[in-house]
């Protein structure tokens, strides 16, 4: 049966287990509570939720006066506009004064939609990787976002955390597993090519593989879940190992995960990269699927690049 629960209500859900024993766990939205299904933890624990209205520059502000405090502050806000207008903040107030809020944005890349270029966020990652100490992490499932949510609420320093708005399939079985942040998780083994796949391109990438396996190809693929700090260990043995790359994700082709991978890379083992994401133009506006099938992002198109890669 396919996955019918979206990350924003696994984020929830695993909030409330955790504020029980923790009251200084907090929650911040802006005027999101509904599209974060943050409304569970705003009912069960009042006063422990803070509602700001649309305010983003301010919401930043206050979280990181509530860590000051000793509080472990969550924000959820819609990607889009908690990466684009509280950047001032974000630089400031919690990475320059090393404040432990955690920003989590909610509805990322084009998971928006049919909205269109003003809702889409696919320049966030590359605007958080230029901030110094700001972890950046992606989910692939609803079993990752559990594991990353509880590792978080321990995670000393700022973060940023997107999720997409849908349910998405699952890539791991449950979340019995080790979850790390800053180590990248081996989905499968791989010796011809390495695919590096962060969020809901993980399953893209998956996909690929059992095509690349049916026509003979040995992929390596990576869940790249932590953009920042990057698993540069993983990355260069995928070079050595495999000899080619492809990086898939939901963001710009310029600064996200294709770029921190090519930044490695070429200052380690060069071997050819390839990067697949939104090109340098507004995403069109459409479903999910719809976007990642415009773009190329699927299967059938990263076999393709695979076995070019590859010569065949």
């Amino acid at each position: 049966m396919a996955n019918k629960i979206p990350n924003r209500q696994v984020i929830c859900d695993t909030l409330l287990r955790l504020a029980e024993n923790d009251p200084d766990i907090m929650v911040l939205a802006s005027d999101s509570r509904g599209s974060a299904a943050m409304g569970p933890f705003a009912d069960t624990f009042p006063e422990q939720f803070v509602e700001v209205g649309i305010a983003e520059q301010n919401i930043v502000g206050i979280a990181a006066g509530l860590a000051h405090s000793g509080k472990k502050p969550y924000v959820t806000s819609p990607a889009c506009f908690l990466s684009m207008r509280s950047i001032e903040q974000i630089k400031v107030d919690v990475a320059y004064s090393a404040t432990n809020v955690k920003l989590v944005g909610i509805s990322g890349g084009v998971s928006y939609g049919a909205l269109g270029m003003s809702h889409h966020s696919v320049q966030d990652l590359a605007v958080m990787r230029a901030i110094p100490g700001l972890a950046i992490v992606l989910p692939a499932d609803r079993h990752e976002t559990k594991k990353m949510t509880e590792a978080l609420v321990s995670y000393e320093g700022g973060a940023y955390m997107r999720i997409g708005r849908n349910p998405v399939e699952d890539v791991y079985e449950s979340d019995d597993y080790e979850f790390v942040i800053g180590q990248a998780s081996k989905m499968r083994e791989g010796t011809d090519i390495t695919i590096i796949a962060a969020g809901e391109t993980v399953r893209v990438a998956l996909d690929a593989y059992a095509e690349l396996l049916e026509a003979g190809v040995s992929a390596r693929i990576l869940n790249m879940h932590t953009i920042k700090p990057l698993d540069e260990a993983a990355i260069i043995s995928a070079a050595r190992e495999t000899g080619r790359i492809i990086t898939v994700e939901e963001h710009s082709i310029h600064g996200g995960l294709g770029a921190a991978v090519a930044e490695v890379v070429v200052q380690h083992h060069p071997v050819p990269v390839r990067i697949l994401g939104i090109p340098d133009e507004p995403a069109i506006a459409g479903k999910t699927a719809e976007v990642f099938n415009h773009y190329g992002i699927n299967a059938s198109n990263i076999k393709q690049i695979a076995l070019e890669l590859l010569g065949r």
